[in-house]
């Protein structure tokens, strides 16, 4: 049994690390790809690009509640391997589609499969012990960042031979981790455990309305769905932004995010758990949103490539703010309404995915476009920076409203 569960998790484990790598394998060259279906511009390409991902986001919103409840009654197995099977197809429908229209069907096919990661965590509680599950989950973690630092590196070097090579190698990547799992994989879920399958539990705006309950962390929910919302400034158009900018390649923005990928690790990883029991809470909060500000503004300001190297640094470290707001929020709620608390929070950011792209990918067209009022590419950046004060501001108020509530933590 021990060595099934290991080989299960191994199977997990790089079954994660394979979905990142093949979605950050295309992000360098999805603006040449966009550039060359439309017969535009970059400034035109950003608005394409922020669309296609609403569109994923959409998809995702809205089944992700679906294939889960698809995977308690009939098993892990089958909606595990459905969903590596339906990204694989994707990404060879998107490596040989003949324009703009046939991108927006695959990244819709791909949004309404693509429960992996959410199987694939209720896998690894089917198979955890107790004492095992909060390792093995943070195994999820680690595949997600390894991922994102290998994937965008690799995307950038394959991008030199073709923008729709990258989407070639995702899909033969996937598609073998799937024949393999169709092999040996084994079923997590026992056929006596399973529910029946209700609609009205796979309602993706069911756990949102419980954030009603919730009166005395309002203002901090809204403050974070404002950094949510513009940390798209960076995962939206940072290829669009230094390829217009900085003249950058394929090469040169796969370098760069994976050298995000690998500060934000470091950050996640290991100064969190520094920083957040010496500062508290709420100063760990202030000062990672000031840091957020400070280094979407510098990105918005930059005149050399290098410099979004350097300024990234001041960026990742504001990855502090948004563990320390969600423990800040998380006080405020009583031990058993954690769990209904936690599905809202992750239904937000589900909408806040849907709504980041498209704002900031078409205010990056706007600002560029020939006709724009004033050049600024980095509009988004700015504005991005402007939404993490108004965010500080509303946590600040709020916590100063509820400080003396009980449950609240100390400032």
């Amino acid at each position: 049994m021990t060595q099934k569960r290991q080989a299960a998790m191994g199977f997990i484990f790089v079954t994660v690390l394979i979905d990142f790598i093949g979605f950050g394998i295309i992000i360098p060259v999805l603006p040449k790809l966009i550039e060359q279906m439309i017969h535009g511009d970059l400034s035109q390409a950003a608005s394409y690009g922020g669309w296609l991902l609403l569109a994923y986001a959409s998809m995702q919103f809205i089944f992700a509640p679906v294939m889960g409840g698809l995977s308690d009654r009939y098993g892990r197995r089958p909606v595990l391997l459905f969903s590596l099977f339906g990204f694989g197809i994707d990404y060879l429908f998107l490596a040989f589609a003949p324009s703009i229209t046939w991108l927006f069907v695959g990244r819709i096919v791909a949004g309404i499969t693509g429960a992996s990661f959410t199987t694939a965590s209720a896998y690894i509680a089917d198979i955890s012990t107790p004492e095992k599950r909060a390792q093995n989950f943070g195994l999820l973690g680690a595949a997600f960042g390894l991922g994102f630092i290998i994937g965008p590196a690799l995307g950038g070097q394959l991008g030199v031979f073709g923008p729709r090579v990258p989407f070639i190698a995702a899909a033969v990547l996937i598609l073998l981790n799937w024949l393999y799992g169709f092999f040996v994989l084994p079923e997590s879920l026992p056929a006596t455990m399973r529910r029946r399958f209700d609609w009205k539990r796979a309602n993706p705006f069911g756990s949102l309305m419980h954030l009603r309950k919730y009166p005395a962390v309002a203002g901090l929910i809204v403050s974070l769905v404002l950094i949510y919302i513009a940390v798209h400034a960076v995962q939206s158009t940072w290829a669009y932004y230094n390829m217009k900018k900085f003249g950058w390649n394929e090469q040169w923005v796969g370098y760069s995010l994976a050298f995000v990928g690998l500060m934000i690790a470091i950050v996640q990883a290991g100064l969190i758990r520094i920083i957040i029991p010496k500062l508290g809470q709420s100063k760990s909060l202030y000062t990672g949103l000031f840091l957020y500000s400070i280094g979407m503004l510098l990105f918005g300001l930059a005149t050399h490539g290098w410099m979004m190297f350097a300024f990234t640094v001041v960026y990742c470290l504001g990855g502090i703010a948004g563990p320390a707001l969600q423990g800040i929020i998380s006080s405020h709620v009583p031990p058993n309404e954690q769990g209904e608390l936690q599905g809202a929070l992750t239904s937000l950011m589900s909408v806040t995915s849907i709504v980041g792209p498209p704002l900031m990918t078409n205010l990056f067209a706007y600002f560029t476009r020939s006709k724009a009022p004033v050049y600024l590419p980095g509009a988004p950046f700015i504005a991005g920076s402007l939404m993490i004060l108004v965010s500080a501001y509303l946590a600040y108020r709020n916590m100063q409203k509820y400080e003396d509530a009980p449950g609240a933590v100390s400032r």
